[in-house]
């Protein structure tokens, strides 16, 4: 560690130059990781809210919410603990000037997925709405009228909740009555279920009871996106790996007649392999460090547009990973000292 260490402190801005590209790359991985988390969360956040084991679709809607379609009287709530009604629907509001996608629930107010409202007052009459506090940032006030691009029928807003929204969109909360009223008719799209075991709750063989994980999962575009942020990390760190190896690499070759006459000396390579570890460490957590500091900074500073929502949990096990995959990449370098012969290398 002290050869380490002290070969740093003399070559400082070899050095800097490796812990600014290992800053970058950990910069990258982390803001990624919270991209990734908040895209997860636009589409998710109304379902996590429901606090449920389960929800009940038509075999034939494809677990997509929209494309089922039901009665009342479908389901009894046999083999669930209690359960809620669902209705669903699509829409572009606005109001004067302000215009936004919204996703419908209909709801009854005293079922469990009833939001909690964090500003004004819940809907009592047909046609008034509980919005996503998002419509709030946006510009959408409190008894403002909206106006729906798939009917005729006008809501208005009663109060705010926060955290609901679904497939991206926020979501206007109201009474089956309301929902009734825009799609002119009284289906409805699902069942929600609370219930200790999901295998216990039976419905006919048109119907289908799916868990509430697996119906996240199968939301359009979820998985997609999620993988495709996840390859792009992974990639990431096979990149930070490469980058360092080549670092130390150029400078283990640059090196290697110091290495001859350190070997010369009575030095083993096990110290000097020990030595290039310890090293590549060093720098690795001192970039990991750094790039972790600029995105929690960054976060602070992003406006709420931006869907980026930071797990320290996955932050601090993605720093674990790149200070890892660092320290194999600095393997090759090893190789190379272990095979230095030290007369060839101070020229004998």
């Amino acid at each position: 560690m002290f050869l380490a260490w002290n070969e740093i402190k003399n070559n400082k801005l070899r050095f800097m130059l490796i812990i600014g590209v290992l800053t970058l790359v950990s910069y990258l991985v982390f803001f990624l990781s919270g991209l990734a988390n908040g895209l997860e969360n636009l589409n998710k956040e109304a379902v996590v809210k429901w606090d449920a084991d389960g929800i009940i679709l038509t075999e034939e809607s494809d677990v997509n919410l929209p494309q089922s379609s039901l009665k009342l009287e479908d389901y009894d709530g046999q083999g669930a603990d209690e359960y809620a009604v669902l209705g669903q629907m699509n829409a572009i509001a606005t109001s004067g000037e302000l215009k936004s996608n919204v996703s419908i629930f209909g709801i009854k107010e005293e079922e469990f997925i009833m939001p909690d409202v964090t500003e004004g007052t819940a809907f009592t009459a047909t046609g008034e709405v509980i919005a996503d506090d998002s419509l709030k940032e946006e510009g959408f006030q409190i008894g403002d009228e909206l106006q729906l691009s798939a009917t005729d029928e006008t809501l208005t807003i009663t109060g705010f909740t926060e955290d609901a929204k679904f497939n991206a969109a926020p979501v206007l909360y109201g009474s089956l009555e309301t929902l009734k009223q825009l799609r002119m008719n009284d289906t409805v799209n699902g069942f929600v279920i609370r219930t200790d075991n999901i295998q216990d709750v039976t419905v006919n063989e048109e119907l289908q009871v799916i868990p509430t994980q697996s119906f996240i999962e199968n939301m359009p575009g979820y998985s997609e996106q999620s993988l495709t942020l996840t390859f792009m990390i992974y990639f990431l760190f096979i990149i930070s790996a490469v980058i360092l190896a080549i670092f130390l690499y150029v400078l283990t070759i640059q090196k290697i007649s110091i290495f001859g006459v350190m070997k010369a000396q009575g030095i083993s390579s096990g110290y000097l392999a020990k030595s290039v570890v310890a090293q590549t460490f060093l720098l690795a957590l001192a970039g990991v460090i750094i790039g972790l500091v600029l995105t929690i900074t960054t976060g602070f500073f992003l406006p709420a547009a931006v869907p980026v929502a930071f797990n320290y949990l996955d932050l601090f096990v993605y720093g674990m990973v790149l200070v890892a995959v660092s320290v194999l990449g600095a393997l090759f370098s090893v190789q190379t000292i272990v095979k230095i012969d030290p007369l060839k290398a101070i020229g004998g």
